[in-house]
């Protein structure tokens, strides 16, 4: 079948056809590990080492706060051509990325089509990740089904081959579930309850991240809020809480459950985007600006969806640029939103 390219928090999307050039270079890079960083290539601007939770805050092995700024990549089953050894130089030394978040669907003709091919692309793009200095995020892109207990057989092996290749690696943080919606705090909890354990029988230092109810909005796209978390936190340590938002669609009842969350909670914003909640439509920059001031204030580390060359206003490539091998610097290859998030980064 021909895939649909599903939007964030599963809207509606237009069924694409992969090129050729795309599929092949997806298989190659399953096969093959990426190049490796260049010599002498400058890390990251903010490679903090060892991170913790401290507090509401993330922080690095001397107890200072740090706030991380990157990038997520697409769907890894459609758009594995857009993460290259080169387009990882252009994120980690032209924009001055520190985190990258690895998005690998289940679903969708994701992990459960090939578990152990998902394991070994996700596996080589973290090592990649951080030889670069960067941070990496291991999503477990979670979307349909909404109940993360639907796929609690596949996280626990995922995470615990993962999590098993990666122990010892600084640089890695888990995302065990991305947007849960459809079911309630209290199940989305055990879940987590289930896998964290998981990873920590390998890589007990690691921070990771929960996904929260209504696609990871914190509960307020269902008429829940951030009290319930509060009420009922996910018995385990050195955990965050996801939040997600769209500024073209999500307002601010949705920038005010933020503000309050983070008083209390640990929050990570592991996915974002300038246009509406399809990923798609126009942009609203100075909603979009008035959240990164919020996350500024407040030390909240964020990434941007998504770093491909989807049709999409999201994706901050013009289409064509992964197939033709880039460019991948400066603002010629970049749609509106990609030159605004670019200079965001840099900015930091």
């Amino acid at each position: 079948m021909v895939p649909s390219v599903p939007s964030p928090a599963g809207r509606p999307a237009r069924r694409v056809r992969p090129s050729l050039l795309a599929v092949l270079s997806a298989l190659l890079l399953a096969l093959l590990p990426l190049a490796p960083a260049p010599a002498g290539a400058s890390p990251a601007p903010v490679a903090a080492g060892p991170l913790h939770v401290c507090g509401t805050r993330l922080c690095d092995a001397g107890g200072r706060p740090v706030q991380l700024r990157g990038m997520s990549t697409h769907g890894l089953q459609w758009y594995a051509h857009c993460v290259t050894g080169a387009s990882l130089d252009a994120l980690a030394q032209d924009w001055r990325a520190d985190v990258v978040r690895v998005s690998m669907y289940v679903q969708e003709g994701g992990y459960e089509t090939d578990p152990a091919g998902y394991t070994d692309l996700v596996d080589g793009i973290v090592d990649q990740v951080t030889a670069r200095g960067m941070y990496a995020i291991v999503d477990f892109h979670l979307l349909t089904p909404g109940d993360p207990t639907a796929n609690l057989g596949n996280a626990r092996t995922f995470f615990a081959e993962i999590s098993r290749r990666q122990a010892g690696n600084p640089n890695v943080l888990y995302e065990i579930a991305n947007e849960p919606n459809g079911v309630g705090w209290s199940t989305i909890r055990g879940y987590a309850e289930q896998v964290i354990p998981v990873i920590r029988a390998n890589d007990p230092d690691s921070v990771v991240l929960v996904g929260t109810r209504a696609w990871s909005s914190l509960g307020v796209s269902e008429g829940g809020s951030e009290q319930e978390i509060v009420n009922d936190p996910v018995r385990a340590d050195n955990i965050m809480y996801t939040f997600h938002f769209y500024a073209a669609t999500h307002g601010q009842n949705y920038l005010d459950t933020l503000d309050r969350a983070s008083r209390r909670l640990p929050v990570f914003v592991t996915e974002f985007g300038t246009q509406t909640s399809s990923g798609d439509g126009g942009n609203d920059f100075a909603m979009a600006d008035r959240y990164l001031a919020l996350m500024a204030e407040r030390g909240i580390s964020w990434v941007n969806w998504n770093f491909s060359d989807d049709f999409r206003s999201g994706a901050v490539f013009r289409e064509g640029t992964c197939g033709s091998g880039g460019p991948w610097t400066g603002t010629g290859p970049l749609k509106p939103a990609g030159v605004w998030v670019r200079e965001h980064i840099r900015a930091g």
